[in-house]
């Protein structure tokens, strides 16, 4: 992967038009904002895509403050906020179960997955922190807001919008690219992760929704290819989800799923 050397770089790979197509006022501030880490080069809808994948990707995003993702360690510190949490009225707060070991139990794609006082886990998935980091700050911080029907993408989340770019990289382009290679992964979507079918205004060719937590629905979307045109993958969540998870978990809740598809659609090549 490359990385620009400064803002300069980027801005001499994009038209200079200021067509205001990447909702930023002109070239230059796109340019500033992808070398930040704020976007990606492949939001310019004129950029080529290889040049575009040659400059996404690199670490520069990952570096920023705001945007470093110590996983471990974000697990380690919302494990000591359960330990704090008086779970029988969280379980009450998101319609989970409470049981006489005094463990709270929530639905994490479709499966039942326990936590005691002392944030140990109880499951028979495979948990990785990724997925721990969102089920901790469910059932320490979420609200309980159901689901509205209203999906938006992650940049129209609050704190969203610099994280959008990063998203785009690390978890809808790799999404396409297993749609693209497996044409069985919705099915497989559907039977194995306890997704739905469902009809959205977005027009795509296949839409699913997934509950990776009960109150936390996401909207997978892809229009497959035509001629003339790429294939896509679009993630949107149900507005309740800012009641429920914070950005941080949000963004790591997209990683962790991706990582889960990734090493299925291994397992479904070999």
């Amino acid at each position: 992967m490359k990385q620009a050397s400064n803002p300069m770089e980027i801005y001499n790979l994009l038209e200079k038009s200021n067509c205001r197509k990447c909702n930023e006022k002109t070239c230059m501030a796109f340019a500033a904002s992808v070398f930040s880490g704020k976007r990606s080069l492949s939001e310019c809808p004129y950029v080529d895509s290889e040049i575009a994948a040659a400059y996404d990707g690199n670490n520069r995003q990952e570096s920023q403050p705001g945007l470093r993702l110590d996983v471990n360690e974000t697990v380690e510190k919302l494990r000591q906020e359960v330990k704090q949490t008086d779970l029988q009225q969280a379980a009450r707060r998101l319609d989970a179960l409470y049981d006489e070991k005094g463990r709270i139990t929530v639905r994490v794609m479709g499966k039942e997955f326990s936590v005691d006082k002392n944030g140990r886990i109880f499951t028979q998935i495979h948990v990785n922190p990724w997925v721990m980091v969102p089920v901790f700050d469910y059932i320490v911080n979420a609200k309980g807001t159901s689901p509205t029907g209203n999906w938006v993408p992650l940049r129209e989340l609050k704190g969203g919008r610099e994280r959008a770019g990063l998203f785009t990289q690390r978890c809808e382009k790799p999404l396409k690219r297993i749609a693209d290679t497996y044409p069985d992964f919705f099915n497989d979507m559907l039977e194995l992760f306890s997704g739905t079918r469902t009809e959205t205004s977005f027009d795509a060719d296949i839409a699913v929704v997934l509950y990776p937590l009960s109150k936390a629905p996401i909207l997978f979307c892809y229009w497959g290819q035509e001629e003339g045109m790429e294939s896509n993958m679009q993630i949107f969540f149900d507005t309740c989800i800012e009641d429920n998870l914070s950005i941080h978990s949000i963004y790591t809740l997209g990683a962790g799923l991706v990582s889960m598809f990734e090493k299925f659609s291994m397992k479904h090549a070999s």
